[in-house]
């Protein structure tokens, strides 16, 4: 579903502010992975996804989307293939609009649009069928603008709506770590839910080593623009925090753990 070879990024090529943030990266990710990825402040995680959501183009290398090269496509281009989720909870809804109209922004993504008027009531209904999996009674506050909603909310709703037209490719970028612990806790719990119901192919950045190693079927660190440890399987069930990083420790040569992973 996702086959990334060789992919080169560097910033500022040529002046003092020189910094390549991807270094020869090789990834595949087979139909139904759910892949957590983590790796220190630097290390490279943001620009990965950002690399492959066309945010910005690579330098060298090959990204491919279900057997489709999308190296060269703009961010907007990709965008068919991918439904995404940022770190802020404000960024994935539009506020001053109902939530039966965001989700109705969400269902319509992609397709020709048409003079029909409003939402029908069996759209209202399927809205509210969707809703329940979040277990946050947001299915009996359809016309609630989402401005009134808490980040957890917001967040919930976001992750909803990015995955209604079950993309190709679901990329995470933090998306819990503006939350508080419970609410975090509670968007993860919705998270498996959905990608598992749906069987997303999943990548998802976390600062947290614990979420890390709980969630999903394998889990690779980066370091300096490379990944350094890849786990799957068993190997990834048995993974306990010390063991990961032992296992970083080795393959990147340094000792050096990011505060923001040893804290989360």
């Amino acid at each position: 579903m996702l086959d990334i070879k060789g992919i080169w990024k560097t910033f500022n090529a040529g002046t003092v502010n020189e910094k390549t943030a991807l270094r020869g990266v090789d990834l595949h990710l087979d139909n139904g992975d759910f892949v957590t990825v983590i790796g220190g402040n630097g290390a490279g995680k943001s620009t990965l996804l950002n690399a492959i959501a066309g945010t910005w183009l690579v330098d060298e290398g090959t990204i491919s989307i279900d057997g489709t090269d999308v190296t060269k496509l703009s961010e907007h281009k990709r965008a068919k293939y991918i439904g995404r989720v940022f770190q802020d909870p404000m960024m994935g809804t539009a506020a001053t609009m109902q939530i039966d109209e965001n989700l109705a922004l969400a269902m319509r993504r992609g397709k020709a649009r048409t003079l029909r008027t409003g939402i029908s009531r069996e759209e209202r209904e399927n809205y509210k069928e969707l809703l329940k999996i979040l277990d946050l009674g947001l299915e009996n506050r359809l016309t609630s603008k989402v401005g009134l909603l808490s980040g957890g909310q917001r967040q919930a709703l976001t992750l909803l709506m990015a995955t209604l037209q079950k993309p190709k490719l679901l990329l995470l970028d933090e998306h819990t770590a503006a939350l508080d612990p419970k609410t975090a806790a509670k968007v993860l719990e919705t998270t498996e839910k959905i990608v598992g119901r749906d069987k997303l192919t999943t990548l998802m950045i976390t600062h947290n080593m614990r979420d890390a190693i709980a969630h999903g079927n394998r889990l690779i660190m980066m370091y300096e623009g490379k990944i350094v440890v890849d786990v799957s399987g068993e190997e990834k069930r048995k993974l306990t925090v010390e063991r990961l990083l032992s296992l970083f420790s080795q393959a990147s040569g340094s000792d050096e753990a990011d505060d923001k992973l040893l804290l989360g």
